[in-house]
């Protein structure tokens, strides 16, 4: 009411301004408004511009005063309570920490060694607390492995360590990683490794190819922070990659106060990728007559972008059957997202969830989005969310691209607690339909 009072006086003084009082003439040239309507209107015109200006100002004033302290804006007055808060670097100031790192980075022969603590999805490497550089050893073995890729057939994978995807890797930029990789593939392919996070002509590729028996060592300076995807890119690429070759690599933040600032922590972390598999119609079995259980890699079904199934963490029952994420209610989960391809994108979905944080392609530098709904991720890129646990009950993973849920893009994340009916709930039970992939 004060801004609208101040407003009114605004006006007032507005009409008894001498430049406001109509002007008459007695002559004027033909079809020329008279210009005792036209200043008027001009004038207020002009009032009313400045007074929804006025308002307007006041209106963010207050919201911006909201979002940085705690505020009560439905009063009339505003009552503040300010919130201590360090101060939050600049994202120039944070480039140029990486831009010096690029330019100067320490001597790798003064560096401490230590082993990268490698994990299976969708197990994630704890955070690392330490403040300085670190010389990190991979070491990574190709190998081929029949899996059930689907509720119906196993299919021959290409492996990083026995699984697809390959091993979550964790370090920190500065670091320098010493990346052994031991092909073990015994059909003869080579493989490589091209990694998003490593800087230099082909990501790694030609540095680490190995052939059938062979290991290769080189070492990569982690200049960049952020969320990549890793896979093979020997010839050609799009089969190694639709076969299972590929993996997520966490360089964290070394720019924070003290030489760290990862992400805010979370009670739960997660490592979740999609991908895509293209395989020929099964073969008969010559004794009983029926379709194999087994099936083929297809380079036509692959050419033609036209999946047999996609996929979370490698197989159809990845977080259903065999390892849904788990959580409790008023716990925070982090989930470390990435899509292999080699064809479509992702629209990152959690069903009757929210994503607190978005950390958009991978991007751990500028602010991350706010309460968002579905996340696009494409063929070779990474995302990080956070969600909270609210409501008990069962959360679907989906790729919103909703006929993929028939090809096999499903996920659980099973929340134990207790029941909020303040948030959610009915006078009747829930019934879920029958059949239904997505409310379990």
């Amino acid at each position: 009411m004060a801004a609208w009072s101040k407003f009114s006086n605004m006006a007032s003084a507005v009409r008894g301004a001498s430049w406001f009082r109509p002007v008459t003439t007695s002559s004027k040239p033909s079809g020329t408004p008279e210009r005792s309507r036209l200043v008027p209107i001009l004038a207020a015109s002009a009032c009313v511009a400045a007074g929804a200006f006025y308002l307007t100002r006041q209106a963010n004033a207050r919201m911006d005063l909201a979002q940085d302290a705690n505020v009560d804006v439905s009063s009339k007055s505003l009552r503040i309570t300010l919130s201590p808060t360090s101060p939050t670097p600049s994202e120039d100031s944070r480039i140029a920490f990486y831009d010096t790192l690029e330019a100067n980075p320490p001597d790798v022969s003064t560096l401490p060694i230590e082993h990268a603590v490698l994990t299976s999805a969708p197990s994630v490497p704890p955070p690392l607390t330490r403040t300085h550089a670190a010389l990190v050893k991979v070491d990574l073995t190709t190998s081929p492995k029949l899996v059930q890729v689907t509720n119906q057939y196993k299919y021959e994978a290409w492996t990083f360590n026995g699984t697809v995807p390959g091993p979550f890797i964790r370090a920190r930029a500065g670091d320098v990683v010493e990346l052994t990789l031991t092909n073990r593939d015994e059909t003869g392919n080579p493989h490589n490794i091209d990694s998003h996070a490593f800087t230099g002509p082909g990501g790694g590729a030609a540095l680490t190819n190995a052939d059938e028996g062979e290991a290769k060592t080189a070492r990569f300076r982690l200049l960049c922070p952020g969320l990549y995807v890793y896979h093979c890119a020997a010839a050609p690429v799009p089969v190694h990659i639709a076969n299972g070759m590929f993996g997520l690599m966490y360089v964290q933040p070394a720019d924070g106060e003290g030489g760290g600032s990862d992400l805010p922590a979370v009670d739960r972390e997660y490592y979740v990728m999609q991908s895509e598999v293209y395989h020929e119609p099964p073969e008969t079995d010559e004794e009983t007559g029926r379709p194999s259980g087994t099936v083929e890699f297809s380079y036509p079904q692959g050419l033609r972008e036209e999946p047999n199934a996609v996929v979370f963490n490698g197989r159809e029952a990845a977080l259903t059957r065999e390892a849904p994420l788990k959580a409790r209610t008023g716990e925070t989960v982090r989930i470390f997202f990435g899509n292999a391809g080699p064809n479509l994108t992702s629209s990152l979905h959690v069903i009757g969830s929210h994503f607190r944080r978005v950390y958009r392609d991978g991007d751990v530098l500028s602010p991350p989005g706010r309460f968002v709904g579905t996340v696009g991720v494409p063929p070779g890129g990474a995302a990080i969310v956070d969600l909270k646990a609210v409501v008990p009950g069962t959360y679907t993973l989906v790729d919103h691209a909703i006929f993929r849920l028939d090809k096999g893009a499903v996920g659980f994340l099973n929340v134990a607690g207790e029941a909020r009916p303040d948030v959610y709930g009915s006078a009747e039970p829930p019934a879920p339909c029958v059949g239904c992939k997505l409310h379990a």
